[in-house]
């Protein structure tokens, strides 16, 4: 954040997404709506910078042992190395969340009702830019813990005097925003052009994940639970989402990630992306039109190859091949053959997002259209089990209930009395490879259970990995680069050197 702002200090006083300075710009509606466009546009690093800092470190994932010149940058964030603080893996998070943030401060600063004279205008792109900065500051504090808070324009001068706060301070900004958000955004939209903007429904859901994680153990002082306990604030949130029926689950998993089926009932809020390289512009959802890194990351389009990152054989092993788990093949397979470039895979790899069809594919392997699912509407459901299980007001029926809708779309046959591990193992197979194993293991408590589990299984292709992890591994150590630019300013996270 101050390396950013100290850098360019000059130019915070002009648009993030064009060189028009302010005394020329913001003065329409148009302008301001092209400004949250911008802030929307920053969404198009999330996907990759959650994979590597998430996904990378759960169980789901592992890197191959490698030395030298071959070791790149994922290995030691998968291996749990404490040295990982000049990463640049770790650095792309941080500086992209605090560039949202500063589009965001940005549009709150200049939107006005002079400006926008239409009522719903102005409280729809209100409510967006509150829901996106909400977004961001959530990203931090579940990466980093404590986290500098920054809630309008500010100078390079004045960054170097902000200290990190506490994660609960932080909360209350995400709180404020989201609750703002839920008020002020609609709850639907009439028109194809305004699809993946951000609707009440989609504020409901990210402000009871909010709730869910805050409401989880502590188990790091300075992490993002704090054991509050909201589990029924969260199962409103759900509830009022479910209740207005404008979401459903397909009946086929696997449309759910196809080109022809995004946008659907199933997606409550998804980053948008379309092939073509990188800016080719466009308004939103067209903004988000780069080439979709995330896809280049777990080795899609057109070259498959996870570039050392591999998907456990117990996650593998974890699908029950033997009921027919649809998810099972369509999620992970061995032995793909790629025709195209000629590359074949042993082990096991993600085939989830349609990289199977290679009619989706675009000009390269950084060119993929497909859009990244943030909140699915089977995640609306599975968190309200997840509450009802945690002692919020519910029946062990409804939760069996929505586990079994879950499990016989992916075929399989209905279970009951389900716990909360059964969920979290059913929620690893349905969300694989989106983002969702590390944050579940975290809010639940489970996290060093689960993976110390794993790692004292002792597997070969665990060989450089550690036989158990601490809670000081539960969040990521704050970049270097940012400890450096002012002694003492920033304390580093327990454990990071």
């Amino acid at each position: 954040m101050i390396l950013f702002l100290t850098a360019c200090e000059s130019d915070l006083e002009q648009v993030p997404i064009s060189s028009m300075s302010s005394g020329s710009f913001y003065t329409t509606t148009d302008e301001i709506e092209e400004a949250v466009n911008g802030v929307y546009n920053t969404l198009a690093d999330y996907p990759e910078n959650e994979f590597y800092l998430t996904d990378v470190r759960s169980d789901d994932f592992y890197v191959t042992p490698a030395t030298g010149s071959s070791v790149r940058s994922w290995d030691p964030i998968s291996n749990f190395e404490k040295t990982i603080a000049t990463n640049e893996l770790v650095e792309y998070p941080w500086d992209n969340d605090y560039n949202g943030i500063m589009r965001a401060n940005t549009v709150l600063n200049y939107i006005s009702t002079d400006i926008v004279t239409n009522q719903d205008t102005y409280d729809r792109l209100l409510g967006e830019t509150k829901f996106l900065r909400a977004f961001f500051y959530f990203d931090l504090v579940k990466l980093y813990g404590k986290v500098p808070l920054v809630d309008n324009l500010v100078t390079g001068d004045e960054a170097l005097s902000i200290r990190r706060i506490s994660v609960d301070s932080i909360y209350v900004l995400i709180i404020n925003d989201l609750t703002d958000a839920i008020d002020l955004l609609p709850e639907s939209y009439s028109s194809s052009d305004d699809e993946g903007r951000v609707t009440k429904y989609a504020a409901e859901g990210i402000l009871a994940r909010v709730y869910l994680m805050r409401s989880g153990p502590q188990l790091h002082s300075d992490g993002p639970c704090l054991n509050s306990g909201e589990y029924d604030k969260a199962l409103t949130l759900l509830n009022d989402i479910i209740n207005s029926k404008n979401y459903e689950m397909l009946d086929n998993y696997a449309n759910i990630f196809g080109l022809e089926y995004e946008n659907s009932k199933e997606i409550v809020f998804d980053i948008q992306f379309t092939n073509g390289g990188y800016d080719t512009g466009g308004e939103y959802p067209g903004l988000i039109n780069s080439s979709n890194n995330y896809w280049h990351t777990i080795g899609y389009s057109p070259a498959i190859g996870t570039e050392s990152v591999n998907v456990s054989e117990d996650l593998f092993a974890s699908y029950d091949t033997l009921s027919a788990d649809v998810r099972d093949n369509f999620n992970v397979i061995y032995n793909w053959y790629n025709s195209t470039v000629g590359y074949s895979q042993v082990d096991p790899v993600v085939t989830k997002w349609c990289c199977q069809d290679e009619n989706t594919w675009g000009s390269d392997r950084y060119d993929f259209a497909l859009n990244f699912p943030v909140l699915r509407y089977t995640d609306v459901l599975m968190m309200k089990a997840e509450c009802i299980l945690q002692g919020a007001s519910g029946t062990q029926d409804e939760v069996d209930d929505i586990v079994n809708d879950v499990r016989e779309r992916a075929g399989l046959s209905d279970i009951s009395n389900v716990t909360l591990d059964q969920l979290l193992e059913e929620r690893r197979k349905e969300f694989f490879a989106e983002g969702r194993r590390w944050p579940d293991l975290v809010r639940t408590g489970k996290v060093l259970t689960v993976m110390n589990a794993w790692l004292a299984g002792s597997e070969d292709y665990l060989s450089e990995m550690p036989s158990s992890i601490d809670y000081t591994s539960i969040i990521n150590p704050i970049p270097q680069d940012e400890i450096d630019i002012k002694d003492g300013l920033y304390d580093q996270n327990e454990g990071y050197n």
